[in-house]
């Protein structure tokens, strides 16, 4: 009987293996409809109610995740032969690998410690490293601070699992003065009061107060500001007063100053901490735009000097319209900084404002040769054509066969036709780690073809990947962008620009804040366009779906544009900040041309959000139509209302000039939950308004 189970177990072990490393082939409609029953079986149901479902599929390049799916509901209950047998039945794949580490928090959630320590590996991150030095513990082996704690000591922060080991690292006498204060040093300058306040009872009676403050300067600024009058002028009461005055800075420019005014004379602080408190307080009053901002900002001395501050000393100038002050401040930019595309195309336009004409002209002319938001402002300027250059790739058959044979590549589209892109681009990520460019590019161009058009988006965003602008913007039509953005009143261009900014056509992101899908809607705003447009509202989830997606995406990009005279350029700075913002920039700076207005945001992710969707817009009308209308055309003035292109609108001609357009920068990653980047999430959320 025992041996007749033997050869059971070494036969399901052999199938698994050979499913793991044989099935290569792409599923079948059959299979993945059948994969998908199964899987939703395994992940609700757990036990082995999932392989009747399944049966037929132990061939299947994703069977592996079905096993692992029942595992994981059953882990609560799982054992260790159970979890054993199917890492060795798939070392190496990623279900395998979650599955050890899930089971080890599971492990370490019963204090099962000798299983644990046995199944064991490091490399798992923090949490489990922690684990592993409670096993130790339990064990009653001493820690050995440089072996088992050095490297976690450099983190600003630990998770909970950390906390005994810290205590037991304290009982045993491991953290002197010294390791105490090295850490609050890292802490404090990632900001972790936490950390700071929880180390500081722990540091000697003379020392501790220190710390506290120290602590109260990130997590109380003010408070720390009101206190610090009665603190005595010691090294580390001059590192809580200089923390406490940079991040009372961000926070109330006025009120920072006034207490540095107050406190200056009282405490001794260094060249250094005084160039940092200057640094704060002139860098956050230009960022409020306050009246002393651009004098502040040019009498900085050399040593509080940072970009950040050159670089708002020319927007404060230019939003003043003061173009000598300007001028100025861009020559007083730094060398890399006057390369950038924005202040090359500012500094045209204040030469032009200066009679300097020839000049203007001159670097206008330089930056139009760029498909980038200040490229089509600058073209637009000297009534030039667009500098757009496309590229297509060239097809190798062999490669290509090579890499849809690759088992790792194969899991990762099947991963993606399935719909569960989460764990697709996890195993993308693994297939391709270590890759040559130009099998990175092959490889995102496969997917590109599969409509899989984020691993495009991401997989050809440098050198002259920037110019296969049919794998970078893809039109995506089977999603409704072209109708429902007629229905709901605005431009296709415009809302295929939205989606490419904020979701890069990843249909599940999600960000911090919770917005979701291809346009990146909070369920709650969702919900809301649903009722106001009487559409059918099925819950936070059918943000997931792309054509639910759009449908109320549209129509809350048409709300935002009605509320900006049909502005799409005002209407997306409010879609990106949320509208109570701009409204107050607008009551602000609202006489300023909007190229001078953009420059103005003090978001840096709305200043960067608004000019990366102004040009993809560009770059999406040129797609469906051959041609484009001019970046000028949709940042209407203040006063002025946007009308909608008609048939007869006149379009920019598109060229590809010599030498060839410099290279666009590649795109910015949205915050969303998971270390895959997307490119920039921004649901309406509070931001800090700085740099």
């Amino acid at each position: 009987m025992m041996a007749r189970r033997a050869l059971a177990t070494l036969a399901l072990a052999i199938c698994g293996l050979v499913a793991a490393t044989a099935a290569t082939a792409a599923g079948t409609d059959a299979e993945r409809a059948r994969f998908r029953q199964a899987y939703a079986t395994a992940q609700q149901q757990g036990g082995d109610t999932w392989r009747a479902e399944a049966k037929g599929l132990e061939s299947y390049v994703l069977f592996p995740y079905l096993e692992a799916a029942a595992l994981e509901h059953d882990l609560r209950t799982l054992d260790r032969a159970r979890a054993d047998a199917y890492l060795a039945r798939y070392p190496g794949l990623i279900p395998a690998a979650d599955l050890r580490r899930d089971f080890l928090g599971e492990l370490a959630r019963r204090k099962d410690w000798t299983t644990f320590s046995a199944m064991y590996q490091p490399g798992l991150g923090d949490n489990l490293s922690c684990f592993a030095l409670q096993a130790k513990l339990a064990r009653n082996e001493p820690l050995v601070f440089e072996s088992d704690m050095a490297a976690l000591w450099k983190k600003p922060s630990l998770p909970n699992a950390c906390d005994p080991v810290i205590a037991a690292a304290h009982d045993q006498g491991l953290l002197t003065a010294d390791r105490l204060w090295s850490r609050i040093d890292v802490a404090a300058s990632a900001g972790r009061g936490g950390t700071v306040a929880s180390l500081a009872p722990w540091l000697p009676p003379t020392d501790a107060p220190a710390a506290q403050r120290i602590g109260q300067a990130l997590n109380d600024p003010a408070g720390a500001l009101r206190d610090a009058s009665d603190w005595p002028d010691t090294p580390r009461h001059r590192q809580a007063l200089t923390l406490a005055l940079q991040r009372m800075a961000r926070r109330q420019s006025t009120a920072a100053d006034a207490a540095w005014q107050s406190l200056r004379s009282r405490f001794t602080l260094t060249e250094q901490q005084r160039d940092a408190v200057e640094n704060a307080l002139a860098l956050f009053h230009a960022t409020d735009f306050d009246e002393s901002a651009l004098e502040r900002l040019a009498a900085l001395p050399p040593g509080a000097q940072t970009d950040a501050t050159r670089e708002w000393r020319v927007r404060v100038a230019l939003a003043r319209q003061d173009w000598k002050a300007a001028l100025t401040a861009i020559e007083a930019l730094g060398e890399s900084q006057k390369d950038d595309g924005e202040w090359r195309y500012f500094h045209a336009l204040v030469l032009a404002k200066l009679g300097r004409q020839a000049e203007a002209q001159a670097l206008y002319r330089a930056v139009a040769q760029e498909a980038t938001y200040f490229g089509f402002l600058a073209a637009d300027r000297i009534d030039a054509a667009y500098a757009i250059c496309p590229s297509t790739m060239a097809t190798d058959e062999a490669r290509e066969a090579a890499l849809l044979s690759d088992p790792g590549l194969d899991r990762a589209f099947e991963l993606y036709a399935v719909g569960l892109q989460k764990l697709a681009r996890r195993e993308w990520t693994a297939a391709l780690a270590g890759r040559d460019a130009d099998t990175k590019r092959l490889a995102a161009d496969l997917a590109f073809r599969k409509g899989w058009y984020d691993r495009a988006v991401f997989g050809l965003s440098s050198g002259d990947a920037l110019r296969l602008y049919e794998q970078r913007f893809p039109l995506a039509r089977q999603d409704g962008v072209v109708e429902q953005s007629s229905q709901a009143g605005i431009e296709a261009p415009w809302a295929y620009a939205i989606i490419r900014a904020e979701s890069a056509w990843m249909s599940d992101a999600r960000s911090a804040a919770d917005a979701r899908g291809l346009m990146q809607l909070l369920p709650g705003t969702a919900a809301l366009v649903a009722k106001r447009n009487g559409l059918a509202w099925a819950g936070g989830g059918s943000l997931y779906e792309p054509a639910t997606n759009i449908v109320l995406g549209t129509r809350y990009l048409a709300q935002m544009a009605a509320r900006y005279n049909g502005a799409p350029w005002l209407a997306s700075a409010a879609y990106n900040a949320g509208p109570n913002r701009v409204d107050q920039w607008v009551e602000a700076r609202g006489t300023l041309e909007p190229d001078l207005f953009v420059a103005s945001i003090p978001y840096k992710e709305t200043r960067e959000y608004v000019a990366r969707v102004m040009a993809f817009a560009v770059i999406y009308d040129w797609r469906l139509t051959g041609n484009a209308l001019s970046i000028a055309s949709r940042m209407t003035p203040f006063g002025s209302t946007y009308a909608l292109p008609g048939n007869g609108a006149v379009r920019k001609p598109v060229t590809c000039p010599a030498p060839a357009v410099a290279k666009p920068a590649p795109p910015t990653p949205p915050a969303v939950m998971e270390p895959e980047p997307a490119e920039a999430s921004s649901a309406p959320a509070a931001q800090e308004p700085r740099q």
